[in-house]
């Protein structure tokens, strides 16, 4: 019972965290209240759904409507307290950093109570926490920070092996759910502080075929 209120409860914090960057970059680009609360809410529940949909789950967001609440709030928040919240990219970064964090614990815990195996649980972690965002940057017309060299889905995926290790000892499922949290949130922030970044994919100019680069130029 705790161990489900604990996941009910990070699922709320990640919610509120995903609705605010979300709602936040909206209101850079200067979306009405509306718009921007309807960033914010398919941030926040984007990857959840998509995961719920793949294991043939009630979607979460459907039982119970205080995640549209939650991200209304959040909404309210931004509006009072925009000067703090839209000003810089640090408040972006930290809102979407935990929400990544927690929404990744919550996938990863969801698959494993579907008794799927911890494979396919980190899988859905990284899908937990990074659809949304990607959705996200769709509809606010941005190159999806997932498919940039930013540490990103690789820190979901290393907060999901974290998770894994730890739940091989049969411990308490709260110590796992928490490293796996301060894992990707220390990655992304090394990330960023360090400068690390995955390879960029390069081809060389002469190997693309005529047609192609063409096409890129229309």
């Amino acid at each position: 019972m705790m161990d489900e209120l604990f996941i009910d409860i990070i699922e709320i914090l990640g919610t509120a965290a995903f609705a605010i960057s979300g709602i936040r970059l909206a209101a850079a680009k200067r979306f009405d209240w509306f718009g921007a609360y309807v960033v914010g809410l398919v941030t926040a529940i984007g990857g959840g759904t998509l995961r719920d949909v793949l294991l043939d789950l009630p979607v979460f967001w459907m039982k119970s409507s205080v995640y549209l609440v939650v991200t209304f709030i959040s909404l309210v928040a931004v509006i009072v307290f925009r000067q703090a919240l839209v000003k810089g990219m640090r408040t972006l970064f930290i809102f979407d950093a935990i929400g990544l964090a927690l929404f990744v614990v919550v996938g990863v815990q969801r698959t494993t109570e579907a008794g799927l195996p911890m494979w396919v649980a980190i899988v859905m972690g990284t899908i937990t926490g990074s659809f949304g965002g990607i959705i996200r940057d769709i509809l606010i017309n941005e190159q999806p920070l997932f498919f940039r060299k930013d540490i990103y889905a690789t820190a979901c995926l290393a907060g999901g092996v974290v998770y894994w290790l730890l739940n091989m000892l049969h411990i308490n499922d709260i110590v796992p759910q928490i490293a796996c949290a301060v894992a990707v949130i220390g990655l992304r922030v090394a990330a960023v502080h360090y400068g690390w970044a995955l390879p960029i994919l390069k081809v060389d100019s002469e190997l693309i075929p005529d047609n192609e680069d063409a096409n890129s130029e229309k």
